[in-house]
């Protein structure tokens, strides 16, 4: 590519923008047929949004990233309708035989069929003939801050189905999804209410009754799940984490996430902490969540077969050109929800 920079191996933006500039002061004798010729607007349009497109594509958002958070399972293109998995269990066990027996016990397996349904969603983007107009006099190509503001809220969409199953701002969801932290199938209770006055919340709790609430979600996933999975990642929301983090125990020893990191790596895996702020005000009755669980692809991932893409631009009406943006959507699936814990009250 003409505009890689030989030095880091990235794409200059800068270098891509000046080009662009140049064409467009080619148009500046024709801004008066983008009224009138569909051909003429998009010839204007299509060279810039490759670097417009390309420019927002490599930017990040980590407030709204899923990465170590949850599995995002991709196959699948845009327009596929679903997927059918099937969840297989094992039964029987072995026991005493005579040597004459006639009773050897079989193993057998229970065999599950699922369905999981993916829906279209969609963000796009337009320019006025008038901003096309005046770009092209002033010999300046288009910016891409549309573009980004359309990625940006696409990335939105994905975070809040992702985590709630609803989208942005709705009280209930659209197509019957719930997500990773309120899904009805997970294990949940309330903390042990261990603190001042017989209550749950931390505020009320040493650290060594705090360390006790963490630990016993960890031990739930193993107790759920007879010790086939182990909880890896602790959620909370941000406040909590960031007063795990600031805290001593009660002894001054160390920090409380400190001391449940330590315990644990010594004996296998060692916990990771994150935060979810769309746990605050997750649990019963709007208190705050606490979430610990087996975080692989075999216990939770959320359905992404097509990723926000921008179409073709096209003339929407006289006055606008129009660059629509779709995804292929299938929300989050727990699969294995005995490997999850929601500890409600914290």
């Amino acid at each position: 590519m003409q505009f890689l920079d030989a030095a880091t191996g990235k794409i200059d933006f800068r270098a891509w923008k000046a080009h662009d500039d140049q064409f467009v002061d080619g148009f500046r004798d024709k801004v008066d047929q983008f009224y009138t010729n569909d051909q003429i607007g998009i010839a204007f349009l299509t060279p810039q949004l490759w670097r417009i497109e390309s420019e927002v594509y490599s930017r990040k958002y980590p407030n709204f990233e899923l990465t170590g958070l949850i599995e995002v399972n991709e196959d699948g293109d845009m327009w596929d309708i679903g997927t059918v998995f099937y969840s297989r269990d094992m039964v029987g066990r072995a026991e005493f035989l005579s040597g004459k027996g006639m009773d050897m016990p079989y193993v057998g397996s229970l065999n599950e069929q699922n369905v999981r349904g993916f829906h279209l969603a969609g963000i796009g983007y337009e320019y006025s003939v008038q901003e096309m107009q005046r770009a092209a006099k002033m010999g300046r190509s288009l910016d891409s801050e549309k573009a980004s503001d359309a990625t940006m809220v696409a990335k939105v969409f994905k975070r809040s189905v992702a985590m709630t199953g609803r989208t942005p701002g709705a009280a209930v969801s659209e197509k019957g999804w719930t997500g990773l932290i309120n899904d009805p199938n997970v294990p949940t209770a309330n903390v042990a209410a261990t603190g001042t006055g017989s209550t749950t919340p931390w505020a009320n709790k040493t650290p060594d009754q705090i360390s006790a609430d963490i630990w016993g979600a960890v031990n739930a996933v193993e107790t759920q799940t007879a010790e086939t999975h182990t909880a890896t990642t602790v959620a909370l929301p941000t406040a909590k984490l960031r007063y795990i983090e600031q805290t001593r125990m009660t002894d001054g020893s160390g920090r409380i996430i400190d001391f449940i990191r330590g315990d644990r790596s010594a004996g296998g895996r060692s916990i990771e902490f994150t935060n979810i702020r769309e746990l605050a005000g997750a649990g019963a009755s709007s208190t705050d969540r606490m979430m610990a669980w087996d975080n692989s692809k075999e216990v939770a991932r959320f359905h992404l077969p097509g990723d926000h893409t921008f179409l073709e631009p096209r003339r929407a009406h006289d006055m606008l050109f129009s660059v629509g943006g779709v995804m292929n959507v299938g929300g989050t699936e727990i699969r294995l929800p005995k490997a999850v814990v929601y500890r409600d009250g914290i």
